[in-house]
């Protein structure tokens, strides 16, 4: 892993943004690293946007990522991915969810959810990579752990043995939830990614 990482998690309200940011956190704390958060919330009460800047580093002065400088952009959904795309910089890694939540706009019918979303974004130059975290989620045992299912596998693309990410986890994810995010840990960090 590297030593300066800006990392910036696009969910929605109920995805889980903070608790991945607290497994990284975790990470930097575990090599040794200073890591500072900041969640930035829309209407995520209500299923609006939130946004998690970590950033991670010897010494971190800035808890909150410029445009333009984060090295990774974890989207737990396809339109949060589009909506935060240009805080990636130009040879960051875009790792999204495929999963639609449609948002307020979309299900009163005042707005349409956009279409073909990972052809944009592959036309706009960023290097996506697409995982079913849903769909293993599911697997795990819990639609609520698709937020470790993606840590999981930038983990793993991040270079981190799995030991140490299983160790990393469990020193933040409640005792009560361990096992089922540990399955979803261990379903992610094994997963195949496809690339747009």
């Amino acid at each position: 892993m590297e030593n300066n990482l800006n990392i910036l998690i696009a969910g929605v309200g109920g995805q889980g943004t903070l608790l991945a940011s607290r497994i990284l956190g975790s990470l930097a704390s575990e090599m040794g690293l200073d890591c500072k958060v900041s969640e930035i919330h829309g209407m995520s009460q209500r299923g609006g946007s939130v946004t998690t800047h970590v950033r991670i580093s010897k010494e971190v002065l800035s808890p909150v990522i410029t445009e333009g400088e984060a090295d990774y952009l974890l989207a737990f959904e396809k339109l949060e991915a589009f909506r935060y795309r240009h805080y990636l910089k130009k040879s960051g890694l875009l790792i999204c969810n495929d999963q639609e939540l449609m948002p307020v706009p979309v299900i009163i019918g005042v707005a349409k959810y956009p279409e073909n979303i990972f052809e944009k974004l592959k036309a706009e130059g960023f290097n996506v990579k697409i995982i079913s975290a849903l769909a293993l989620a599911k697997e795990a045992g819990s639609i609520k752990t698709v937020n470790v299912v993606i840590l999981g596998a930038v983990m793993k693309i991040m270079g981190v043995d799995y030991k140490t990410a299983v160790r990393v986890a469990e020193a933040v994810v409640p005792k009560k939830l361990w096992e089922v995010n540990k399955k979803a840990l261990e379903l992610g960090y094994q997963c195949t990614i496809k690339s747009v």
